[in-house]
């Protein structure tokens, strides 16, 4: 009975195969909510389409910004892996790549670009992901790409 209480504190980490939790999870999240957004749309969009009326896309839909960012996301990957090998187990692979996907997506979506907003985008682009990396590397010791 002892050895069952004392197996309560203690955890075992299996490294070889640990950075595939948190993978697992969100796309059991994703997979769930994609299945309740199909259950709950199911009918209306069935209607749609035996009438005739259903459109995928909305009339004079943005498709630029949305072929640069399934452009940007597969880079953003890639960068992070890249400056990873490069420079590795610091974390800065998340922080070198974050800055320019953060500034170019910002820039993508912002439809005035003025002075103003400029200063606010690169500002931005440069101290969200700093921060979260400091917090993250440094205070939790979270093992970043």
């Amino acid at each position: 009975m002892s050895d069952w209480f004392s197996s309560l504190n203690t955890v075992v980490i299996d490294f070889d195969v640990s950075h595939q939790f948190f993978p697992r999870i969100i796309i059991t999240l994703l997979l769930i909510l994609g299945l309740v957004i199909v259950a709950t749309n199911f009918r209306p969009v069935m209607r749609a389409i035996r009438s005739g009326r259903y459109q995928f896309f909305v009339k004079n839909a943005d498709f630029f910004r949305l072929l640069v960012t399934f452009a940007l996301i597969p880079g953003y990957f890639w960068g992070m892996d890249a400056v990873g090998d490069v420079l590795p187990n610091m974390g800065l692979g998340f922080l070198l790549a974050s800055i320019p996907f953060v500034l170019l997506m910002s820039m993508l979506y912002c439809h005035d670009l003025t002075r103003r907003n400029m200063t606010i985008i690169v500002a931005n682009a440069v101290i969200a992901p700093t921060v979260v990396w400091v917090v993250l590397y440094h205070f939790f010791l979270v093992s970043m790409p």
